[in-house]
Parts: structure tokens; sequence; C-alpha cells
């Protein structure tokens, strides 16, 4: 036997009780406000009798969240002065990543014609939605695409070190085939259990997640209600990670598309709620978010 369990809200009725001899509710009218019920009914059995259980009148019934605090942990150690959002981008396609090569830290790799046209959906996409700051990644590729989608707003770019790729050391620039072949161990271990990727007894993630516990800090206290961030896919993965309270092993549970839009929720005790992940709508249509 499968039951279901049904919500549905009365908006000018209540349902002051519920008769014994009859497996239906009076209806009565009430100026009060609406009362949700969810009803509890069997697909199997035509005898199981049906119930009504009242929920709180402002339980949303849209699918978002009631609230979030205490779901992580704050990323400020200290009371914000508003609630925050947070959209995050990643930058468009690069050269590199046509050439199939590992980027990392590297300043080489540029933002290609079709990246171009990424970050100028980017824009397009975001049109509608105001503001307060942009902070970007240094890194050329970061760099161009956030100095597309902010061209024409009066404040300026901020460039913060804390948004940079993680660092590969010789991996960088090396095409993925060859870093593969004369560096196996090395490359598989990047590839398939990246936290354990250690060069000199230097973990890259490990950084990585410090960069980005200090880039959240930098961008949340900033005065300011909504914040776009331009950045890369390893810190960006660090920069969910750490909001959602996972360490370095969990690096590669998320993917970032280029062009591809994160959005966060911020309560004022600094605890974030993922509202988005990555959305790619606008790389494929002209649509146009209002959030």
């Amino acid at each position: 036997m499968m039951t279901s369990r049904v919500i549905f809200t009365i908006p000018y009725f209540s349902f002051p009780s519920i008769s014994n001899k009859s497996p239906y509710p009076k209806l009565i009218p009430d100026t009060s406000a609406p009362i949700c019920y969810a009803i509890c009914c069997s697909t199997s059995t035509p005898g199981l009798p049906v119930t009504t259980e009242i929920l709180r009148n402002d339980t949303p019934l849209t699918g978002g969240a009631f609230d979030f605090e205490n779901a992580t942990t704050s990323l400020t150690k200290r009371v914000l002065a508003s609630p925050k959002k947070v959209t995050i981008v990643r930058h468009g396609l690069s050269s590199w990543n046509e050439e199939s090569r590992v980027q990392g830290s590297s300043n080489l790799s540029i933002l290609s014609e079709k990246g171009t046209m990424q970050a100028e959906r980017c824009k397009m996409a975001l049109s509608d939605i105001h503001f307060d700051q942009c902070f970007s990644s240094p890194i050329s590729r970061a760099k161009t695409t956030a100095e597309i989608i902010w061209k024409g707003k009066e404040e300026p770019l901020v460039f913060l070190d804390s948004l940079k790729e993680a660092h590969l050391f010789f991996l960088e620039g090396m095409k993925n085939e060859d870093a593969k072949r004369i560096y196996p161990k090395e490359y598989t271990t990047w590839r398939e259990d990246p936290s354990k990727f250690c060069v000199d007894g230097v973990y890259p993630l490990q950084k990585l997640w410090g960069r980005a516990h200090e880039a959240w800090e930098e961008i949340l206290l900033t005065p300011g209600e909504h914040f776009l961030v331009v950045t890369h896919k390893s810190i960006l993965r660090a920069l969910i990670c750490t909001a959602l309270g996972l360490g370095p092993e969990r690096f590669r549970s998320v993917d970032i598309n280029n062009g591809g839009l994160c959005v966060f929720k911020f309560n004022k005790e600094g605890e974030a709620m993922l509202q988005s992940l990555n959305m790619t709508a606008h790389m494929y249509t002209d649509h146009v978010y209002h959030y």
C-alpha cells in the first residue's frame, strides 16, 4: 500500500472540526487568514480514513526555504549590517580551455572569441539586476570577463588576489594528454583525488580553501547587499564548498561551466544558502534573470 500526502490551501474557509461519520471535512466560511491542510490519502485502500493536518499559516508552499539559520557555519564570525546576496560567474571560455591545457594560476591563457561572446551573454542576462559592487580575479581571462559584464557601471571593479585560481606548479600550461604522460602520478592525483595532490610539501587545495575563506570575508564585509563575483572554476568550487561547510575532499562534487552562474544568499549571521548552481540558460537563449 502506498500513502501520499497532499497539501493545499483553502483561502476563505476553515476546518473547525471533522465529523467522525464522514471522511470529508465540512467547509465553514471564515474571514480569518487562510489555513493550510495536509490530507493523507491511500492510493490503493478505499477504506483508509482521510485525515487532515493543520500547518502553519505562513508556511511557504512554493518550494522556497522558510529559513536557513544555523544551516551552515558563519563565514564572517560577526553580524552583518544586512542580509547579502552574491552572484558568482565563471569566466568565459579561454584559449587554454580550447587547447585543453592545464590553466591553474597562469596569466597566459586569455579570453577566446567564444569566451568574449559568453561574457556578453552574461552581461545581457544580468542586465535587470542591480549589483552594488563587482569583485574579480586579476588573472586575465577572469579580468576581461568582468570588464565586459561591468562595462558602463559607475562603481570601479575590485580585484582580489584571494579570487585567483589554484596554483598547479609544473602542470600549468601543459596539454592534458602531455601532463598525463609525463607526470602520470601527479596528474592522476590532481584529477582523481585532488585534495591529496602535493608538490614539495604544498597542498594546493588547502591553500585554495584558505583563500576562499579570505575572499568570502572580504566580500561579505563590504557595504552593500548584492555583489557580483567573477572568477575561475577551482576557486569557485572552493567558494561553494567553504560556504556549505565542505572540505577539500569534496572539491569535485560540484561543477560549473564557462559563463555559468551561481547564487548565494547570506543571513545577517554570515551563514550561507546556495540558491542556484551553474545556471546556463543564458548561454543558449536570450534569457534575462530576475531574482
